[in-house]
């Protein structure tokens, strides 16, 4: 509806990392705030936001936990994915420094990802439920002593000063996030690189998996991941997280998914969408 402004949720507080992807994105959408990944996911579900922006990945902690336990039954469909480089900045109330810090909060991840910097200062570490969270716990404490290590969009939104930037361990942090939405948008086929998202429950038969995986050999198709999960708490039954590069309608693909029901009980697409130019640069 006209004057309608549509909105993209996602998990964390404002100036996580996952509003500043939603920010670069979608700067037209309103950024909702969701305090965990069962709000995200309920706020599209119910109509309450349109999009949601959920991480996925990360170059150093690997996979995102929970998440899959959320998205094969939700319903939703990824419908884009996006890469961001994660930067962590320290940061303090106006007129404190390097030397008055003396304890940093942050989320158990970031502080676990900046060992250098707290080594060399021998800040003492508090973990903070979330990193953007956190710099607004310092501003809350009011105490100069406090700082956090935070993405450095909450010392914008929080007025505090950043005394250290991108001080994390490792300058390839970088984490993948994924575009969900009640409808379903397939990204066009012949029209620029596509990754398509799929989950599937192999037959518990010897070799089952084997041979489900063995028509993408065969058919050139490469597969950039793979991932498995228990279902229902069954120790013989076993879910596949699956992405492959390709469109469904390529024939490589189509006869490769085809093969593929011939060794599961399930086969559900949850997404066919462009890929990324970050895969592109880092190939």
């Amino acid at each position: 509806m006209a004057g309608v402004t549509r909105r993209i949720a996602y998990q964390g507080e404002p100036g996580a990392n996952s509003h500043q992807v939603c920010m670069e994105h979608y700067p037209d959408l309103e950024s909702v705030p969701c305090a965990s990944f069962e709000d995200v996911f309920a706020a599209v579900e119910s109509g309450d936001a349109d999009l949601a922006m959920i991480p996925i990945d990360n170059s150093i902690a690997g996979r995102v936990a929970d998440i899959h336990h959320f998205l094969p039954d939700s319903g939703l469909h990824i419908i884009a994915e996006h890469f961001l480089r994660i930067r962590f900045c320290l940061m303090g109330l106006p007129g404190s420094s390097l030397d008055t810090i003396t304890t940093v909060h942050s989320h158990v991840h970031a502080l676990g990802q900046c060992r250098k910097l707290i080594r060399e200062h021998g800040f003492k570490p508090v973990i903070a439920g979330d990193t953007a969270g956190a710099a607004r716990e310092v501003v809350e404490f009011d105490d100069p002593t406090q700082g956090a290590i935070s993405p450095p969009l909450a010392a914008e939104i929080y007025g505090l000063e950043i005394l250290a930037a991108d001080v994390e361990d490792e300058d390839h942090n970088t984490t993948r996030f994924v575009v969900l939405s009640r409808d379903l948008i397939e990204a066009p086929a012949g029209n620029g690189p596509v990754v398509t998202s799929f989950i599937f429950n192999v037959r518990n038969l010897p070799a089952a998996l084997y041979k489900a995986l063995g028509g993408f050999a065969t058919n050139g198709v490469n597969m950039t991941k793979l991932e498995s999960y228990m279902v229902g708490g069954e120790f013989t039954a076993t879910q596949f997280l699956a992405e492959v590069d390709g469109h469904p309608d390529d024939v490589g693909l189509k006869n490769a998914l085809e093969e593929l029901s011939f060794f599961t009980t399930e086969v559900k697409i949850l997404g066919v969408y462009p890929a990324d130019p970050f895969r592109a640069e880092v190939s």
